[in-house]
């Protein structure tokens, strides 16, 4: 590992153990690694431990195999600088926008003042700041992920790892919320790992993309962006990179099939 990368997995791996005793390998000898201000997407089948490998570099989940280091640190706990932003919103439903947002800084025993004020601006980058005072139940899906990203980004983490955050959008709300996303990481200039099942957002939004196999879930292709953003989707090489990846995902499902006659996993 070189000194510019700050995330570094090395033989990493997860095995499931099920109520009646059976072993399912999950994740399998994954090696990457990060570096700072990186953009790397992951994508892959469902059911290939996309989700369980973030959730393991979040020090959520404990790793059977190997080890994720960060900045030269094991991790083996959640840390304050690796957010998380999850496909469910995750907000709590008695607290108000800003008092979600504030969460962390108040956790962290920040005043309160010092904390609203940080929410406060943090609502402003994501143009909510009307909607301070209502409750997740008031606001649109998409309004709840814009909330549930800019209070990872109130901790002030240096990675932050996002889970299908958009996942349950519709459409228009998924591109809105790209543009979005991208707009605060190139002001803010954060670390990001990002999961997601589309491959047309993996090329909008990623420098690098990661393409992990079938179950168990193994890295079979980094490929590197290498456009220019804002990206135009009509852009020959969008649609080179496209058909690359899906042809990459389209062998994997097919090799699958025959090896397990289906192609239904169970998810991880």
């Amino acid at each position: 590992m070189t000194n510019d990368y700050i995330l570094h997995l090395e033989g990493v791996g997860k095995t499931f153990q099920t109520k009646n005793g059976k072993s399912i390998k999950a994740v399998q000898q994954v090696d990457l690694d990060v570096r700072e201000n990186d953009f790397v997407c992951i994508v892959g089948p469902s059911g290939c431990g996309k989700s369980t490998l973030l959730r393991m570099v979040s020090g959520l989940e404990p790793i059977t195999f190997g080890q994720v280091v960060y900045h030269g640190q094991e991790i083996t706990r959640p840390r304050k600088e690796i957010g998380m932003v999850f496909q469910e919103y995750s907000l709590l439903p008695w607290r108000t926008v800003i008092d979600n947002v504030a969460l962390g800084p108040e956790f962290a025993g920040i005043s309160k003042k010092e904390r609203e004020t940080r929410a406060m601006n943090y609502l402003r980058l994501v143009g909510m700041e009307a909607f301070a005072r209502a409750h997740p139940h008031e606001l649109s899906g998409g309004m709840r992920q814009r909330v549930a990203i800019v209070r990872a980004l109130a901790n002030d983490p240096d990675l932050l790892l996002m889970d299908e955050p958009f996942g349950a959008l519709d459409a228009h709300t998924r591109i809105l919320l790209q543009k979005e996303l991208l707009r605060i990481w190139e002001q803010h200039r954060k670390t990001v790992l990002f999961v997601t099942h589309g491959v047309d957002e993996a090329i909008y939004l990623a420098d690098r993309i990661v393409v992990m196999s079938a179950r168990p879930g193994r890295i079979i292709e980094t490929i590197l962006v290498e456009m220019d953003r804002p990206r135009e989707r009509s852009h020959p090489r969008y649609g080179h990179l496209a058909e690359q990846i899906l042809a990459i995902l389209e062998k994997e499902a097919a090799q699958n099939f025959s090896k397990n006659g289906n192609i239904l996993e169970e998810p991880f």
